[in-house]
């Protein structure tokens, strides 16, 4: 089977519609990486009154026809997603290991096949002093992870699968299977 173009991949990925809590964006893609590249950025807002994103990340696709040490074919994967935790999650030290497994069950879901994927998972915490005691302590959790598709026609697939990842880190409650979620309005 033929590799799909470049270009009729970013076209697919370019039609992949979210929910409504998340707000997608193409950005600039790093240009050093590989000779084609594609990147999106995506927001998790649940409630409209609060300033804040329960989460955030990246996506970056990149191809290279001849392939790269380490990918172990000519795509490559990229993401990273953070997302604010509650207290008793961050203190949890199971939260590292789950982290990972929303990764991989995401990509699962989708039907993605893949190679050599590699990452971390983050738990960060702070407190405020100073002139900021005042502030809230908050957590959050980090998913940095990258991997190879092994068929370069589905990557839309990777995409949502990383869409996934972002809904469950945010805490999203799923939508029902058979369900069609409203469109925003505008």
């Amino acid at each position: 089977m033929r590799t799909k173009s470049f270009d009729q991949i970013i076209t697919e990925i370019r039609a992949i519609s979210t929910r409504n809590e998340i707000f997608l964006e193409e950005v600039p893609a790093p240009q050093k990486l590989a000779p084609f590249a594609f990147a999106l950025t995506a927001d998790v807002e649940l409630s409209p009154d609060d300033d804040e994103d329960s989460a955030t990340g990246r996506f970056v696709l990149l191809h290279d026809p001849a392939g790269q040490e380490g990918w172990s074919g000519d795509f490559r994967c990229v993401t990273f997603v953070r997302a604010a935790v509650d207290q008793d999650m961050a203190n949890d030290p199971l939260l590292i290991d789950l982290g990972w497994s929303w990764f991989l069950e995401s990509l699962k879901k989708e039907g993605c096949e893949f190679i050599a994927p590699s990452g971390t998972v983050t738990r960060v915490a702070s407190a405020s002093f100073g002139t900021l005691e005042n502030r809230e302590n908050d957590s959050e959790v980090e998913v940095r992870a990258s991997w190879t598709p092994i068929n370069g026609n589905d990557m839309a697939a990777h995409v949502r699968a990383w869409l996934n990842l972002l809904e469950i880190a945010s805490g999203m409650p799923p939508i029902p299977q058979g369900v069609t979620q409203l469109s925003r309005h505008n």
